[in-house]
């Protein structure tokens, strides 16, 4: 009998545990046969004691590949030229990429055959045939890192009186039935790779940093630790009632609330963009990777109907009690606007949301002043101060109706006079 090693026959003149290898890349691959006791030149070498080396080949097939191929391998023994071979038949599996487990799933753990050998996958290889076997739904696909840790993330858990056991993760989509991780269980664990920018700005536009951020970390982390920044920002202004003092936020806490769950929620993970906000005197901007899910129009979302990008990762959060019900966020941001002149903005592209809300104390206080007073004060947001030519220039006005512009804003505590005479100069009341 004469064989040959090609792209679906190997040989072994003995058993090493190497054999695993062979066994990952045609499972991996368009399976093939594996021969233990045939030389490489094709020649029968036999093997001695066939049970004990099948049974050996059987033990470190089923304990050092991950997912389970055992049902895809097949064990038999045949005799070639009078000598006692094993061969072992690999199918293609149906869960690739199989690997050996104390590799991971990289390079170095993947094999595929090329030609008559079994070599490391690429990881556009790795990443293809996870996204044939998995779907392309980010969540559930398996991560490409298996070396996590849920530090925080079982805090959160035990806080809310949550189970965080393997079984309690299986069944929220951290963990698939094989035990493997996916990329939900990434996003929660500390060494998850999305990160969030923010970025605080001096006046309204992008000009001048005031303060920058980057936070990372499970996703359950950057959703703390960025309302608590954020909340350092939403300034208390006090305004006297009768003989009540009334503190008012520059933005309603629930709409800053619901608007970064959404923006961490229904984010589309698949692509590695940070997502951004932006703190501007009169704003804040969220912007996600991610347009509307396909089904779901504009009008649909303002009613409040939703499909979930990241079903999953909704879940848990419903589980965690940090939202109430799917489809209820827009909503919920709308109404908390009611009784103020400015409303929350909402802009959709194909691949990308973006939600701003207002400062409402900004807002009411621009909204007691004349144009000219707002153009006027608008003049000071990019500069130290001005002076009354200035204002006589941006409005085209006469030197007395410029003069009067400053003298109301003046009465009204938005700005004050500097010097006198010629010298005179305008800066903001702060």
């Amino acid at each position: 009998m004469s064989l040959v090693e090609n792209a679906v026959t190997e040989f072994k003149r003995e058993y090493t545990s190497d054999i695993v290898k062979t066994v990952i890349a045609y499972a991996n691959t368009g399976g093939g046969a594996l021969y233990i006791g045939i030389d490489n030149d094709g020649g029968a070498f036999g093997v001695v004691d066939v049970d004990e080396t099948m049974l050996k080949a059987g033990n470190a097939v089923r304990d050092s590949v991950k997912p389970d191929v055992t049902m895809f391998v097949d064990y038999t023994q045949e005799v070639i030229d009078n000598k006692v071979v094993i061969k072992i038949v690999v199918q293609k599996g149906s869960s690739c990429p199989y690997y050996i487990s104390s590799k991971g799933i990289r390079p170095e753990g993947v094999y595929v055959r090329q030609g008559a050998s079994s070599v490391p996958a690429t990881e556009t290889a790795i990443l293809r045939m996870i996204k044939e076997t998995d779907g392309e739904k980010y969540e559930e696909i398996r991560s490409l890192n298996q070396e996590l840790t849920f530090t925080y993330a079982e805090k959160e858990f035990k806080t809310a009186n949550v189970s965080f056991r393997k079984s309690q993760q299986k069944t929220l989509g951290l963990m698939n039935a094989d035990g493997i991780y996916t990329n939900l269980g990434l996003l929660l664990s500390d060494q998850c790779v999305h990160t969030v920018k923010l970025a605080v700005f001096e006046g309204t536009s992008k000009a001048t940093f005031k303060d920058r951020r980057e936070f990372s970390g499970s996703l359950l982390k950057q959703l703390n630790e960025i309302y608590e920044f954020i909340d350092r920002y939403n300034r208390i202004r006090s305004e006297i009632n009768g003989l009540r003092r009334i503190d008012k936020r520059d933005y309603p806490p629930e709409a800053v609330r619901e608007t970064l769950l959404n923006a961490l929620v229904h984010k589309d993970y698949a692509f590695s963009d940070s997502t951004l906000i932006s703190i501007f005197d009169d704003r804040i901007e969220f912007v996600s990777i991610g347009g509307l899910v396909r089904g779901i129009t504009f009008d649909d979302m303002m009613l409040g109907i939703s499909i979930a990008r990241n079903k999953n990762l909704a879940n848990v959060f419903y589980r965690l009690t940090l939202v109430e019900a799917y489809g209820t966020g827009m909503p919920k941001i709308m109404q908390s606007y009611d009784g103020f002149a400015t409303k929350p903005q909402i802009e959709v592209t194909d691949n990308a949301f973006k939600i701003t809300l207002p400062n409402t104390n900004e807002a009411t206080e621009r909204a007691l002043l004349s144009e000219n007073e707002s153009v006027a004060l608008d003049l000071l947001k990019d500069k130290d101060f001005i002076v009354r030519k200035d204002v006589e220039s941006a409005l085209s006005l006469s030197q007395t109706v410029a003069g009067r512009v400053l003298k109301s804003l003046i009465s009204k505590g938005e700005i004050r006079a500097i010097g006198g005479g010629k010298n005179i100069r305008y800066v903001l009341n702060k």
